[in-house]
């Protein structure tokens, strides 16, 4: 290809129609009316917790078992909370870990779907996604489960010296 049969592709930058962010415009905006059917909290029916209580990070299609379950409630009695962002990669693997069921229950908040939870979040300084807190103690990023253990005093947990 000589420099005249380039020039077409030079003009094609990033900000002009054909461009890659327009595309990816595109792609963001699909994404968002996606998320927006999951916008309301978990029902309650009876006292009980009916539905996820991470509706805007997808679902894990594999079944959580024992120890995934146990480490999710463990993280629930002791007050930890998992931050994250419906449109973030890393939030949704790190609740991936966790399978189905157990990802469902984690106790998670929602920091960039709506006014309230960015101001949630803004309060905590959340800088990271995912970011868990529990009281002075912070972990930011993906965490594997034995992390978790480790970080969160979970009985059994492997400690290293």
């Amino acid at each position: 290809m000589d420099a005249a049969e380039f020039a077409p592709l030079r003009r094609r930058g990033p900000h002009r129609p054909g461009g890659r962010p327009l595309a990816l415009a595109g792609l963001l905006a699909g994404l968002a009316l996606a998320g927006l059917a999951a916008t309301e909290p978990p029902a309650r029916a009876g006292g009980a917790d009916v539905g996820s209580s991470t509706p805007t990070l997808g679902e894990p299609l594999q079944a959580s078992n024992s120890e995934q379950m146990a480490l999710t409630e463990y993280l629930r009695r002791r007050g930890v909370l998992f931050y994250g962002a419906w449109w973030c990669p890393a939030c949704f693997k790190q609740k991936h870990l966790f399978g189905q069921e157990a990802g469902n229950r984690l106790p998670y908040v929602e920091c960039d779907k709506t006014d309230a939870g960015r101001e949630r979040c803004e309060a905590a300084e959340i800088r990271a996604y995912p970011t868990w807190v529990m009281g002075d103690r912070r972990l930011e990023g993906v965490q594997s489960l034995e992390e978790l253990k480790r970080w969160s005093g979970y009985p059994g947990a492997v400690t290293e010296p």
